[in-house]
């Protein structure tokens, strides 16, 4: 049974009415008196703020009470920046008060190990007995930028204040504020949710509540690992649903990555791969730094992409347009081509020698005449088939940049198209801060703005083809399998569940002795038969000399049968063998392919499509999809890898059965999501995709399945 993901009201945590700050303090540059100066100093909170504190009964003017049992009501809020050992009991006088959320700064818990999650099972003990939610611990608080207040004890809240249209949701700090300071170009944060450890409350909360913050538009996310899949996927869904795009950089991709993120929130990092392919079918925009996060979120910010946009590259140089366009070309974007009236106006407004039919070489003239840009980059901007214009800056020219960037403002305020500066050089300027006082948010770098761009446009064109009603099967939160408790099904009876939800197998005969195997050659009556040890221990068959191909006689069917026998028993026990399986061979020409799917332990089940027998080892050509599949997202599946080329005649060769190959991965994939709770894994490999009107067959096939369910009807 599923169970209904229900997610908490936070608006009580973001825009408290009171609060309460436990350890607070008086004493210069410690966390509790940081907390009170940012509260009261740096924000704009009109509620009640109480203080506790046993040893002082006045801080900063404001009367201090020895123990949040004193206080006259309940708060909304209790921010504790107390010792490690006496965070539980601060914890339970709260819940037991009534206090909806706490946020616990407190290190030391589940990062340190064994002991620390120890406590931290204590903290979710108390959530569940008084209902109050906790923040953290091991965490730098929260930070409401568009609301004013500052629930953190950072020195740089005073100066991290600019107000915006994305919300940040992480676990860890540094990377977080680090964003937060994109604000130098331009970059407003409207909202910072840091959970740290995420003992009870986690991004996914958060992620949910700014899908329906109406002052948020883009999210931003830092992961380093997701805690709860089905939970995560449902807030993405949300905040797909809103409209509200979710740009996000996963930390762990690589070994030294994991390592370093499991000590440093003792989060679970999970494979890379995986959380990729999870990300895109979750229309989550997924980047590989915090420079291309800002450039990615900030372009979001300004506007909705239908995935069909078209870009106009404009400046003054030659040179830095042709470095422009390599790498839009190189990013496979399309630069517009300009409607006749757009190109009569540049004509008339720019000297003879200048280019003008995208990229837009308005030469050096610019630089001497202001009203030129104003013409020239308006003209641009207005092209009916231009959707961004692209404007690089390679140098800082003092004065003339500075005309330059106030004409981009003047003409973005006049125009719908996005106006994007990327201001390369390394000197900043007066005309920089122009464009970013102006809103214009200028990129860093060329190779930037295309990735940038890709991010935009690939966010669209994900938008375009969502299906409203599609859910990932993992996002029903399902009852945690056992992944131990699992057992394979002999090949034998895996091409049985096959076949009986449409899969073609071949026609087979399980044999127990040297004579039989003679007769089932005779019975099935094929030019060679191949001949395979029948055993549910015996995973990778070919690496103990489990197989025999090309069997064209009785007499080698009997000679196999001896042999398989032999070189099986040298690795295994008699036992292990429940017989010899006897298939017919299918004849050439086939493409062979691989169809996997595994229950991931984060986001649920998952299919993997490439080319298949050891092809996929060694050039790991691979398509990843979560289930369930439809028509279209396994048509997409087959068609984004290389070996799609072979399946659709590589030149001038015969096309194989694509259509076929679809219906099969869809056909597993609704078995796999009627026995969800059951299967843990699916594997056929390989899977011959035979020529156009064929069909395809199952080779061979693994099914692994929860122990105790194997007598189950299908």
């Amino acid at each position: 049974m599923s169970a209904l993901i229900v997610f908490p009201d936070l608006t009580r945590l973001v825009r408290p009415q009171s609060i309460v700050l436990v350890g607070a303090s008086d004493k210069a540059d410690s966390i509790g008196f940081r907390t009170l100066e940012n509260m009261t100093t740096h924000s704009r909170f009109q509620g009640r703020l109480d203080l506790v504190n046993p040893g002082r009964k006045e801080i900063a003017g404001r009367a201090c009470l020895p123990s949040v049992r004193d206080l006259a009501s309940a708060p909304d809020v209790a921010i504790l920046a107390v010792r490690a050992d006496r965070v539980l009991e601060s914890l339970r006088e709260c819940g037991d008060a009534g206090t909806r959320f706490a946020i616990v700064f407190t290190s030391g818990f589940g990062e340190t190990g064994a002991d620390g999650r120890a406590v931290e099972a204590e903290m979710r003990a108390i959530v569940a007995r008084t209902g109050m939610r906790i923040y953290g611990p091991n965490c730098p608080g929260l930070n409401n930028i568009n609301g004013g207040l500052g629930m953190s004890f950072s020195p740089a809240w005073r100066i991290d204040r600019l107000p915006g249209p994305i919300g940040v949701a992480t676990q860890g700090g540094g990377l977080g504020r680090s964003f937060m300071q994109a604000m130098d170009r331009g970059v407003g944060t409207g909202l910072w949710c840091s959970g740290g450890n995420e003992v009870d409350l986690e991004v996914s909360d958060y992620i949910h509540y700014m899908a329906d913050a109406p002052d948020i538009e883009v999210i931003v996310t830092v992961l380093e690992g997701v805690r709860d899949g089905p939970r995560f996927m449902a807030a993405a869904l949300h905040a797909a649903r809103r409209g509200k795009p979710i740009v996000a950089l996963k930390v762990g991709k690589s070994d030294y990555g994991v390592k370093a993120a499991q000590s440093h929130t003792a989060a679970i990092a999970g494979s890379a791969e995986i959380n990729a392919a999870a990300f895109r079918e979750l229309g989550i925009v997924e980047v590989d730094d915090i420079d291309e996060m800002i450039d990615a979120a900030s372009m979001l910010a300004r506007g909705k992409p239908t995935g069909r946009e078209k870009i106009a590259l404009y400046s003054f140089s030659g040179g830095t347009l042709a470095l422009a366009a390599d790498h839009v070309g190189v990013a496979r974007l399309e630069l517009s081509r300009f409607a006749p009236q757009t190109l009569a106006a540049l004509g008339n407004a720019l000297p003879s020698y200048a280019a003008f039919d995208n990229p837009v070489d308005v030469t050096a003239e610019v630089l001497v005449d202001s009203a030129l840009t104003d013409v020239t980059l308006k003209a641009t901007a207005e092209d009916p088939h231009t959707d961004l214009v692209v404007v690089p800056i390679p140098v800082e020219y003092g004065r003339t940049t500075e005309l330059l960037a106030s004409s981009m403002v003047k003409v973005q305020q006049t125009v719908a198209t996005p106006i994007v500066p990327v201001w390369m050089s390394d000197r900043s300027g007066a005309g920089q801060r122009i464009l970013i006082d102006g809103g214009l948010m200028p990129m860093r770098s060329l190779r930037g703005m295309a990735r940038a761009l890709t991010r935009y446009i690939g966010y669209g064109r994900w938008r375009a083809g969502l299906q409203p009603d599609w859910r990932p099967l993992g996002s029903a939160a399902h009852p945690q399998a056992d992944a131990t408790a699992t057992v394979s099904l002999t090949e034998a009876a895996a091409k049985a569940v096959l076949k009986q939800c449409g899969v073609t197998v071949p026609a087979g005969i399980v044999v127990a002795s040297v004579h039989e195997a003679g007769r089932a050659f005779e019975a099935l009556d094929a030019p060679q038969v191949a001949m395979k040890v029948v055993s549910a221990a015996i995973t990778h068959k070919t690496d103990v000399g489990g197989v025999r191909l090309g069997i064209a006689s009785v007499a080698e069917a009997r000679a196999a049968f001896e042999g398989i026998h032999a070189s099986v028993a040298a690795h295994h026990e008699p036992s292990a063998i429940d017989g010899i399986l006897v298939e017919p061979m299918l004849a050439k020409p086939f493409v062979e392919a691989v169809v996997g799917i595994h229950r991931d332990p984060v986001f649920g089940h998952v299919c993997t499509f490439g080319l298949g027998g050891v092809s996929i080892e060694l050039f790991k050509d691979v398509s990843r999809r979560l289930l369930p599949l439809t028509p279209q997202s396994a048509r997409a599946m087959v068609m984004e890898t290389r070996c799609y080329q072979l399946l659709a005649g590589h030149r001038g060769q015969g096309a194989f059965d694509v259509d076929a190959l679809v219906d099969v991965l869809v056909k597993l994939s609704d078995l796999v999501a009627r026995h969800a709770d059951r299967i843990e894994e699916l594997e056929i490999n390989p899977l011959a995709v035979r020529p156009q009107g064929k069909g395809v067959s199952a080779l061979d096939a693994v099914l692994s399945i929860q122990q105790g369910t194997e007598n189950l009807p299908w």
